[in-house]
């Protein structure tokens, strides 16, 4: 018998190293060592390597459409679910930390969730947060996906969903893909909008979060509502 790929030894090093300490390893290492896992016979770390420079970061890595990444030869669907499954562990982790809690309680960990799963995308999704009379999540709902730089949101939509779930408050949520989480001037009309259809109702508009990469800004802080 012939000896081993070199991969193999590498992977070995690789897996002992990650035993001993995670945090010492680089990006590339992680998601070399992921995709091994997917693809045992092959040696990933030029895919690794190839797929972190073009997508920029391992979490706009895990956060790509399945489309997107299916571009990248020589990855396919087992790799791309394993960088799923990552992205879906993540974030359900951090969801763990309000899920059972009333959110103005959470607040850091709530925007510790939106900022991954929503700072990395980069197309326009506006969502709704509803929350019940203890301010606890009841439903977190796509309301709208649009283009790069624009996406609509309905106001009677907004207000008959809450009707339907009996919701008593709502949390409005929105990225930016340009990076920057500065309110437009049709951001704020439209939160205006919303904010006197629910009142009227007698449901609250708590915030409306703008997620613009790593950052954020909350209308509620900057007197906007």
């Amino acid at each position: 018998m012939g000896d081993a790929p070199d991969h193999v030894g590498h992977r070995a090093r690789l897996r002992a190293r990650l035993l001993d300490d995670a945090d010492g390893l680089a990006d590339y290492e992680l998601v070399e060592y992921l995709l091994a896992l997917a693809i045992p016979r092959r040696d990933t770390k030029p895919l690794a390597k190839a797929l972190l420079r073009e997508f920029g970061s391992l979490a706009q890595l895990v956060s790509a459409d399945p489309q997107s990444l299916r571009r990248i030869d020589g990855l396919g669907d087992t790799g791309i679910a394993a960088l799923k499954v990552v992205q879906a562990t993540g974030l359900r982790l951090l969801k763990g930390e309000f899920r059972d809690q009333p959110l103005l309680s959470s607040w850091d960990a709530l925007l510790d969730w939106l900022r991954a799963d929503m700072g990395p995308i980069d197309v326009e999704r506006v969502r709704v947060l509803y929350l019940n009379s203890r301010n606890m999540l009841i439903r977190d709902e796509l309301a709208s996906e649009g283009s790069i730089d624009q996406s609509a949101i309905y106001v009677r939509e907004v207000i008959k969903r809450a009707l339907e779930l009996g919701a008593s408050a709502i949390i409005l949520v929105h990225n930016h893909p340009s990076g920057s989480p500065e309110p437009s001037r049709q951001d704020i009309a439209i939160t205006r909008d919303i904010a006197g259809a629910a009142a009227k109702l007698g449901i609250a508009l708590h915030d409306h979060i703008i997620i613009g990469g790593s950052d954020y800004r909350s209308f509620r802080a900057m007197g906007l509502l």
